[in-house]
């Protein structure tokens, strides 16, 4: 009865410990980073960024109350009272309607603001025949907060794209620190071990005393490199909490039993190369290129708006005028009741106009060359990030068998130890060997992922 009490506690003991250990893989550390990260956040706001100034754009079409009333007493008398108000309402086409009510009285209101005891009723349109026809600048800033409410979205992609490039680089730099720092351990172990038993057979006299020294001297290069990896691990920890938070903003860090994935589940994990059509593709709808494709018709809508402003001004405005009767406006309405009016401006030489036009083809010209650039550079990122990929693979494949040669090699030298055939040194050097192409294993499957996310961010395909 007591040894299955014992068996249970064990058993449960072993499940507590088990429990403990969390294994923190990179699929979760990325939902973290865009949940909660502060950039991830701040990104998502570039897109009402961007909804907000087409609803800012779009106010200028409102239509607008207006009203003003001016009065002036001197004297004991009412020198005048004048008052008008209505209501306007913009068109896209660059038509305006109106609409109010005027009425003026007064002893000095001048003739021609005299209004009937009802006072004056109007209503008409006012109109752009010549600059501002075709298009105007709220068309224009309507026009360029579209485009800027689009190009929001690559935006977005952009800085997404950034953050889990710069967090995945951190955790598989703490990935390397941790898997080395437990191969260290490893052979620490092993030297400790070593040492020990070399020692009771030297006390017993089977073994020189030197021996010792050798030993001795194997396990204090182990506990200093030991050292030098445990520092590792804990800066590439405490880098990897900079990118770590809860969803109520608070910054998270991980304890020290909390781990990475182990080495098993990405040595054969195989790794996506594109093909020259998904290269092309990939570039093509880049968002850095879309951004500055929305920047050259951005430039372009001030393009349109600047050749615009080498047309005169030409304004027309016409009004029907009633005096209301009983407050119905329309009562004895007559065609003959108006007023019109109609400006005309033209500078004679336009070179304020003609050299904001010309600014604006250098400025589509200079985004042009800007964007044939980036494609170039975005192109180059992609294929060198392929070639460091590929080399990558090819130095896990190289390492991987010398792991296997390396261990081949050690458990023969054991084996001839063990005969008196070997020394100590021997032994040591072989061990030292192994450990060493475990290790460069380490880092080159570490490599092939960096490489990997680097070709994934090349390709802006990290989100």
């Amino acid at each position: 009865m007591r040894n299955i009490t014992l068996i249970v506690i064990v058993f449960f003991l072993s499940l507590f410990n088990f429990a403990q250990q969390v294994r923190f893989g990179e699929d979760r550390f990325y939902e973290l980073i865009v949940n909660n990260h502060p950039l991830s956040k701040q990104a998502n706001l570039k897109v009402n960024f961007g909804e907000n100034s087409v609803l800012k754009a779009r106010g200028a079409f409102d239509p607008k109350l207006f009203g003003s009333l001016d009065q002036k007493y001197y004297n004991s008398s009412q020198y005048y009272d004048l008052l008008n108000a209505g209501l306007k309402v913009p068109t896209w086409f660059g038509l305006e309607f109106k609409t109010g009510f005027e009425n003026n009285r007064g002893a000095y209101v001048s003739e021609q603001n005299n209004t009937p005891p009802n006072g004056l009723w109007y209503g008409g349109v006012s109109m752009n025949l010549g600059q501002g026809l075709i298009i105007d600048n709220r068309r224009a800033e309507l026009f360029k907060a579209k485009i800027y409410a689009e190009s929001t979205f690559f935006e977005k992609e952009l800085q997404l794209n950034e953050l889990i490039f710069e967090s995945g680089y951190s955790y598989w730099n703490w990935f390397l620190s941790y898997h080395s720092e437990q191969t260290l351990i490893e052979a620490y172990d092993l030297a400790l071990e070593r040492f020990n038993a070399v020692k009771r057979i030297s006390e017993l006299g089977d073994r020189p005393s030197i021996d010792t020294v050798e030993a001795i001297i194997q396990l204090q290069n182990r506990e200093s490199l030991l050292l030098d990896f445990k520092t590792e691990r804990q800066a590439t920890m405490f880098n990897l909490n900079s990118f770590l938070w809860d969803e109520n903003a608070n910054p998270l860090e991980l304890d020290s039993l909390t781990i990475p994935i182990d080495l098993d589940s990405i040595s054969q994990l195989p790794l996506w190369l594109p093909t020259e059509e998904a290269i092309d593709s990939a570039i093509q709808q880049h968002p850095y290129l879309q951004i500055a494709n929305f920047k050259i018709k951005s430039l372009e809508v001030d393009k349109r708006l600047k050749r615009e402003m080498l047309k005169p001004t030409l304004d027309l405005q016409y009004n029907l005028i009633n005096e209301p009767i009983n407050s119905n406006p329309i009562n004895d309405l007559s065609l003959n009741n108006y007023k019109w009016g109609v400006t005309f401006e033209m500078p004679l030489f336009l070179r304020k106009e003609r050299g904001d036009l010309q600014l604006a083809n250098l400025k589509i010209q200079d985004q042009q060359f800007e964007l044939d650039n980036k494609k170039a550079y975005i192109e180059f990122k992609i294929r060198s990030s392929i070639v460091e990929m590929t080399n990558a693979l090819r130095q896990v494949e190289i390492y991987q068998k010398n792991v296997k040669d390396s261990e081949q090699l050690l458990n023969a030298e054991k084996q001839m130890f063990e005969n008196g055939e070997s020394s100590l040194f021997l032994i040591n050097a072989r061990e030292t060997s192994y450990i060493q192409s475990k290790l460069k294993l380490i880092e080159s499957l570490v490599k092939s992922q960096q490489s990997y996310l680097s070709l994934q961010y090349a390709l802006a395909n990290l989100i």
